[in-house]
């Protein structure tokens, strides 16, 4: 195995498989499963999900929300995911337990790195809440930061795509993928695989990120078992 500590990334809107809003059960049991099957080979997860399959805040400000208020709810939405994953978990026999960014008493535990590192230590999952528990921050530079912060090996960012590809492939037919791209190469191409602010922290850490389709099953163990799916992203 090439990881030892990951941090997984998963989309708030994957989550939804194939209903129009809110959470899939069989999506989410099927992630439980693929995380339980990592978990087999001795790796640490730390799990940050998005909250776009209940509420984004950006487009909750573009319909007249409060930005800051707006983006406490996006917060919210993703401490209901991560709950309810834990609970996905612990029917696969994996103790799932839940960090907030913020106090949320006594939904989840305050987030603190030691806390984290010794829940991954006893063989645990981490799920990691509430974004960065500041407005104006996404889940993916949540997620860049727990990476960071947790000395995690790589990010793993599931999507409903298998890589980073030249142009949208949803609506460019010749849209290429990439089996490996540079930070640099995102800059100057434009790729909107994160924001800015993600794509810089990670850039600045010489963290990798590997960006690929987690809605296969089996695709969490292949890319961890190292074979060449999805786009590894690199200094």
């Amino acid at each position: 195995m090439k990881y030892k500590r990951i941090l997984l990334k998963l989309s708030g809107e994957s989550l939804m498989g194939e209903k129009q809003y809110g959470i899939d059960e069989k999506r989410l049991e099927d992630y439980a499963k693929q995380i339980k099957e990592i978990m087999k080979l001795n790796i640490q997860p730390a799990i940050v999900i998005g909250g776009g399959n209940i509420f984004r805040g950006l487009s909750g400000a573009a319909k007249g929300f409060d930005r800051v208020k707006g983006d406490q709810m996006g917060m919210l939405a993703t401490v209901i995911n991560s709950l309810a994953l834990s609970s996905a978990l612990e029917k696969e026999n994996i103790k799932g337990n839940v960090f907030t960014a913020t106090r949320i008493d006594p939904v989840g535990k305050l987030y603190l790195k030691q806390d984290v590192v010794d829940a991954l230590n006893r063989g645990e999952a981490a799920i990691l809440s509430g974004g960065t528990g500041n407005p104006f921050f996404t889940t993916d530079t949540a997620s860049v930061l727990r990476a960071v912060e947790l000395d995690a090996d790589v990010m793993l960012k599931g999507t409903r795509v298998d890589g980073i590809y030249t142009s949208d492939p949803e609506k460019d037919a010749s849209a290429t993928k990439f089996d490996s791209v540079s930070y640099d190469e995102i800059y100057r191409r434009g790729l909107k695989i994160m924001d800015l602010t993600a794509t810089t922290l990670a850039k600045d850490n010489n963290l990798p990120i590997v960006v690929f389709d987690m809605d296969t099953p089996g695709n969490l163990k292949r890319v961890l078992s190292g074979e060449n799916i999805g786009t590894r992203v690199h200094n």
